[in-house]
């Protein structure tokens, strides 16, 4: 990261998150920028630049996930972040509660094999053309770690030809050699679908954990991609600040 591009994330607390301190630290860290937490009951998101939902069980996932954490106060902010143009990350749990809020499209279905998969996945980089992926290169795959139940994308026809037809899709699960098979579908996704954006291109959210694959003792560095993407889009032109 060159000198001078520096940006604000927050990142989101809600009760039962388990990755917010793993993401805080990867960007400080790994990334060196600035961040902050958002607490779940804040109304503000503190002038942040981009906001980050990270993973866990955000109340228990009691009812089902995300559901009971789209009526925090925070959501509240977020949503008008995001209708403004605001930067919004979703990661896991953050991907569920973004789709419970209405901002992602698709819901999460149990894992086909109906148990928690934790392990070492490949995604493919669909698209390089939004604030997520800028960093990327076409068809690059991704060495990144999954921990979830439910990250079993699911949509409708309607709404699944609506993806594929404004490139919405931005990451697949995949093989080593960038191959989207049924056996590199390691949860039953709908079309091996890892990732996904809204229709403005501001919104993100992918079931793999990016804050988990900064490091080169944690196995890879791929994760960087993501972040790296972020502030390229925020330090390229006037930020986009949360109010």
């Amino acid at each position: 990261m060159e000198a001078g591009n520096f940006m604000k994330f927050g990142v989101v607390v809600f009760p039962g998150s388990n990755c917010d301190h793993d993401t805080l630290f990867a960007i400080q860290n790994a990334i060196g920028q600035e961040a902050e937490f958002l607490w779940h009951s804040d109304a503000s998101l503190r002038n942040c630049d981009a906001v980050v939902l990270p993973g866990g069980f955000s109340y228990g996932d009691y009812l089902r996930t995300g559901a009971i954490a789209k009526f925090s106060p925070i959501m509240g902010a977020v949503k008008r972040f995001a209708d403004d143009g605001g930067i919004v990350l979703g990661i896991c749990n953050g991907f569920q509660i973004l789709q419970e809020a209405g901002l992602l499209p698709g819901s999460m279905l149990r894992n086909r094999m109906l148990k928690f998969i934790c392990r070492q996945i490949n995604i493919r980089t669909e698209a390089v053309d939004t604030v997520f992926t800028n960093a990327g290169r076409p068809d690059q795959v991704l060495s990144l770690p999954i921990a979830h139940n439910e990250g079993n994308f699911y949509a409708d026809d309607a709404t699944l030809r609506e993806l594929n037809e404004n490139r919405q899709v931005l990451f697949r699960f995949c093989d080593e050699e960038g191959r989207v098979t049924d056996a590199a579908n390691v949860n039953g996704s709908l079309e091996n679908i890892a990732g996904v954006c809204n229709r403005p291109r501001n919104v993100m959210g992918l079931m793999p954990h990016p804050e988990r694959a900064c490091e080169g003792a944690l196995g890879s560095r791929d994760g960087r991609l993501i972040f790296e993407s972020i502030v390229n889009a925020c330090t390229g032109k006037t930020l986009k600040s949360g109010v």
